[in-house]
């Protein structure tokens, strides 16, 4: 059953069709460009580690778990290092001119402030909201945040990202029911990511209130 939000070649499983035997170098590259290069905005990251766990479980997948998880741990954490020097040299070369409506330098300040205050929470939190994770590297880059604060936050991030969703899928894939409504529970999986920013943002919002 295909993830109907998604085209097919684009979904979880419709990729893994067509990498066939290259699934998961295929599956980490993917990983790398979903957590550093724009390009990765198209990419499935959350359903995609979900999804081989449960081949690693089926034996779909026959490289062993350790492997599995510890090249995906290393494509994300890898790929927001290059994410982020990326928006760190170019950024200050587009920011620069005080008259322009989108790129104004007075934007990298206050970001620059939305890091130096939130920076662990939205670096570790943006690892489970799609096209978030994507832009948020370069846009810490950007802002120039404190690069020893940006690489620990975004290793916690990868653990409980890269290894912890891949881990979830190889242990709920042994589970009959998950196997059979393999699209229910990538749904709900985009869901309960969901659910630690929507609390930010409520807390964020009672907070200005009072």
């Amino acid at each position: 059953m295909k993830l109907a939000l998604l085209p097919d070649w684009l979904s979880a499983e419709g990729l893994f069709e067509i990498l066939g035997p290259w699934a998961l170098i295929g599956f980490t590259i993917i990983i790398f460009l979903e957590c550093g290069l724009f390009i990765g905005i198209l990419f499935p990251g959350d359903s995609l580690l979900f999804l081989t766990g449960m081949l690693v479980a089926s034996g779909a997948i026959d490289q062993p778990l350790w492997l599995v998880i510890s090249l995906l741990f290393s494509a994300a954490v890898l790929g927001n290092i290059v994410g982020y020097h990326v928006g760190n040299y170019f950024g200050p070369k587009l920011f620069t001119n005080p008259n322009s409506r989108l790129l104004k330098p007075e934007y990298v300040e206050k970001t620059h402030v939305f890091f130096e205050k939130y920076g662990a929470k939205a670096i570790i939190l943006a690892r489970f909201v799609p096209i978030v994770r994507t832009l948020i590297t370069a846009t810490a880059g950007v802002a120039g945040m404190d690069r020893k604060k940006f690489y620990l936050y975004s290793l916690i991030g990868a653990i409980i990202w890269a290894i912890g969703v891949t881990l979830l899928g190889y242990w709920l894939g042994q589970i009959d029911i998950v196997k059979n409504n393999i699209e229910i529970a990538l749904l709900l999986l985009v869901f309960v990511s969901l659910i630690p920013i929507i609390i930010e943002a409520i807390r964020h919002r009672k907070d200005l209130k009072s």
